[in-house]
């Protein structure tokens, strides 16, 4: 009995508010394998698809861009400074009512092209004239964010358009009116991560960049900085 009242006196009193299950969990949140799992917080810059190198047009963007911003349009809070927020790459494929095996294609180079794997498209509604079921495949589309974003556009104004037949630059109009744009591409192989030799068909693309800037010109001035090569007039 002396024996068992010792071990109960020896026992630290529990704090009020604390259960038995939570008495490890103090001090921060544990992974698996025991270690601490710190919180990603939003300023921190995107992971790059290698690991420790951050994008160079990130990069780019923090160091250049958004002080010139900030100076062309006297923004008071860097928080004003319109950023990119999302790539968006669609593939349209009419020609997959009569041959469906060109999604498969499509979807194989889509993700050579962004390095992520698409979404495959299907008809919402039945058009009788274009021989179109709702429900069939139609096209393939992928979202780029993060560094997967920002290391396209990259490839894309210093690789891709440049190798375009004939290229004088990209319209300075396609803006929706809210500093959104969509570029339009007709060729996949304009891509070098597209083998020539595998292609079954010359596909075209849409490219649209979703931005937080609140106007056209805002949105223009982003790109531009960002490198989009935009025509004179």
């Amino acid at each position: 009995m002396a024996e068992d009242k010792k071990a109960k006196s020896d026992q630290q009193p529990r704090p009020k508010g604390v259960k038995a299950s939570e008495k490890g969990s103090r001090g921060g949140k544990k992974s698996k394998g025991g270690e601490r799992s710190p919180e990603m917080s939003a300023s921190q810059p995107p992971a790059s698809t290698t690991e420790g190198i951050s994008p160079r047009l990130f990069d780019k963007y923090k160091g250049e861009i958004i002080p010139a911003l900030t100076k062309q349009f006297k923004y008071k809070n860097a928080n004003q400074v319109p950023r990119l927020r999302k790539i968006v790459v669609n593939m349209g494929l009419g020609a997959a009512v009569a041959n469906p095996k060109i999604i498969d294609t499509a979807v194989e180079e889509l993700k050579a092209i962004s390095g992520q794997k698409p979404v495959v498209t299907r008809a919402k509604k039945a058009i009788a004239n274009f021989k179109l079921r709702a429900g069939i495949p139609i096209g393939a589309m992928v979202t780029l964010r993060r560094a997967r974003m920002w290391e396209f556009l990259d490839r894309l104004v210093t690789v891709a358009l440049p190798r375009t037949r004939d290229f004088k630059g990209v319209p300075r109009k396609a803006f929706d009116g809210k500093g959104n744009y969509t570029l339009g591409l007709r060729e996949q192989i304009i891509f070098p991560e597209v083998d020539y030799d595998k292609i079954d068909a010359i596909k075209g693309l849409n490219v649209s960049f979703v931005t937080t800037a609140r106007t056209d010109e805002e949105g223009r001035a982003l790109l531009q900085q960002l490198g989009m090569p935009f025509r004179a007039n």
